[in-house]
C-alpha cells in the first residue's frame, strides 16, 4: 500500500474538480471461506479504506450529505459510509474500527432478523450449495406448483478441499462446478419468492442437504439490543432496510407498506428515535415503493446504483458505489474512478 500514491489519487475529491458526493455500500467486514457475491471486506482492508477517507476525503453523515444534494450544494470530497442488512460483524469489527478512525457511517437493518435466529436467505442457500456436506445426486424443489430439479451426480458428494478450491468464486463469473451453478439457478429462484415462500423452500432444501436450519457464528445477525447500544454513539446512524429483505417491486402495495412502515416502527420504537433513512433491499423498487417511502415519514432513501450522487439528485433514490475486498491503493483508485461515472437518469 502506497501512501504516497493516495494523494495523487485522491486529491480530486477535495479538488475543483469534484462532482458530486460518494456514498459507499457495504455489507460485511471479516473474512470468509466463501462470499460468492463479494459481500465481504477484511478487517485490514476497511482499516485502510478509513485512513484513505481520513486523510484524503471528507466523510459525511448520509443524512447530512443528502440534505446537501437536496439543496444543490455539496462539499468538495463528500463521502457518506453505509452498511446494508445487519450483519454481527458490523459490531465486532467494522464499529472498532471506525470508532478509532473517528468517521461516520449509517447501518441499514433487515429488522426480521432481530427476532429470527437464521441466517438471511441467500447465507442459507449457500450453506446448503458450497458447503462441504454431502448432497444428494439431485435436489428437487416445488416452487408455485412448479417442479424443479437441478442434477450434481457425483458433485454431490464433495469434499471440503475442493469447495475451499473455489473459493475466491463470485457470482458474476463462470461456475466452476455444477454445485455454483445450481446455486444460482436456484437464486434466481428464491429471489421472486414472498418471504414465507422462501423460507418453506429453504427448509424443503436444507431437509434434502441434512442440515439443521440456524445461524453459523460467522453469519450471525445483530440484535435488538445491540442496535440500541450501537445507536447511542454519535458516529452511527441507523437506517431501515425493510423487514424481510424481499425485492419490493414484487409485492403488492399494501404488502410494501408493511415492509416499509413495519421496519421503520420497529427500529423507532428499539431507538426511542425517528428513522429518516432506508435502503432498498437488492437494489429493488418501483414508483410504488418511492411513494411508500416518502408517505412512511423516510427523508432519503438509497439504491444500488453505481455512480456519485449529484446536486439536486432525488433524495429517495441516491446512488452508491458498492466497496469490494480492495487494498487502500485500490479503494483510492476506485474513488477517483467514480467520479468519472456517468450519472443514471433520475437519480
Amino acid at each position: 500500500m502506497n501512501l504516497g500514491g493516495w494523494g495523487r489519487v485522491l486529491c480530486c475529491l477535495r479538488g475543483r474538480g469534484a462532482a458530486g458526493g460518494i456514498i459507499l455500500m457495504y455489507h460485511r467486514v471479516t473474512e470468509l471461506d466463501s462470499d460468492p457475491w463479494g459481500l465481504c471486506v477484511s478487517p485490514a482492508h476497511f482499516a485502510e479504506h478509513l485512513e484513505v477517507l481520513r486523510q484524503r476525503a471528507l466523510p459525511l453523515r448520509l443524512t447530512r450529505l443528502a440534505d446537501d444534494l437536496r439543496q444543490g450544494r455539496v462539499s468538495r470530497g463528500a463521502v457518506a459510509i453505509t452498511f446494508d442488512d445487519g450483519y454481527g460483524d458490523n459490531l465486532a469489527h467494522a464499529f472498532p474500527l471506525l470508532r478509532r478512525a473517528n468517521l461516520p457511517a449509517t447501518l441499514f437493518v433487515t429488522t426480521g432478523i432481530l427476532t429470527d435466529r437464521r441466517e438471511f436467505w441467500w447465507d442459507e442457500l449457500e450453506q446448503i450449495l458450497l458447503g462441504s456436506n454431502r448432497l444428494p445426486p439431485s435436489l428437487r424443489l416445488t416452487v408455485g406448483g412448479n417442479a424443479h430439479e437441478w442434477e450434481l451426480g457425483s458433485e454431490g458428494d464433495c469434499r471440503a478441499e475442493e469447495m475451499l478450491r473455489h473459493r475466491r468464486w463470485r457470482t458474476w463469473e463462470p461456475a466452476p462446478t455444477l454445485r455454483h451453478r445450481a446455486y444460482v439457478a436456484q437464486w434466481e429462484t428464491l429471489f421472486e419468492l414472498p418471504a414465507k415462500e422462501k423460507r418453506r423452500a429453504l427448509d424443503e432444501l436444507c431437509a434434502q442437504a441434512e442440515i439443521t436450519p440456524g445461524q453459523r457464528s460467522t453469519h450471525r445477525t445483530v440484535s435488538a439490543a445491540e442496535i440500541a447500544d450501537l445507536a447511542q454513539h454519535k458516529l452511527v446512524e441507523i437506517g431501515a432496510h425493510s423487514v424481510t429483505h424481499t425485492a419490493l417491486s414484487r409485492l403488492s402495495a399494501a404488502g410494501q407498506r408493511r415492509e416499509i412502515q413495519g421496519s421503520k416502527k420497529h427500529l423507532e420504537d428499539i431507538l426511542g428515535c425517528r428513522v429518516t433513512s432506508f435502503s432498498y433491499p437488492h437494489g429493488n423498487y418501483d414508483e410504488n415503493t418511492l411513494s411508500i417511502v416518502r408517505q412512511a415519514g423516510f427523508t432519503c432513501a438509497c439504491t444500488t446504483a453505481h455512480a456519485t450522487a449529484r446536486p439536486g439528485a432525488d433524495p429517495f433514490r441516491l446512488p452508491r458505489i458498492q466497496v469490494l475486498d480492495w487494498d487502500g491503493d485500490e479503494f483510492a483508485r476506485q474513488l477517483e474512478a467514480c467520479q468519472a461515472t456517468p450519472h443514471p437518469a433520475g437519480t
